[in-house]
């Protein structure tokens, strides 16, 4: 006589129910266990105006309140870890490494002139421009 081979849908079927079954028991048990941390209350903290902006006003100060953007990423952001925050693209000039630019040998003659007379004169026209 021939054995009856199990069909592969019920194979199937059963090992789901097995572990739905589990899963369930785990979401019970979780769901029993009482709940540890209770949120503690926010203190009162006086509102700064950082805008005219009321709404945007009442999310700074809420983000200012809260703290958790002072340790994104695992922890305080300081100068030491500049380089993380932009990439690596200015690590070098974190580190003081300097580059020499030359052009046959020589350095080109732009980047020795001095433009302070013509910064002072851009920063006057400004000036004049805004009416200060």
């Amino acid at each position: 006589m021939k054995k009856k081979k199990p069909n592969i849908k019920t194979i199937i079927r059963q090992i789901v129910r097995e572990e739905v079954a589990m899963a369930i028991k785990e979401v019970i048990t979780e769901l029993k266990q009482p709940i540890e941390s209770q949120p503690q209350p926010k203190k009162m903290v006086e509102k700064k105006q950082y805008t005219e902006n009321s709404v945007l006003n009442d999310v700074l100060n809420e983000t200012a309140q809260d703290g958790g953007w002072k340790t994104l990423g695992g922890s305080e952001f300081t100068s030491d870890r500049m380089n993380e925050l932009v990439g690596g693209q200015y690590g070098d000039m974190m580190e003081n490494q300097s580059t020499t630019i030359s052009v046959n040998g020589q350095t080109p003659n732009f980047l020795k002139k001095d433009y302070r007379a013509v910064m002072k004169a851009v920063d006057k026209k400004q000036k004049q421009k805004h009416g200060r």
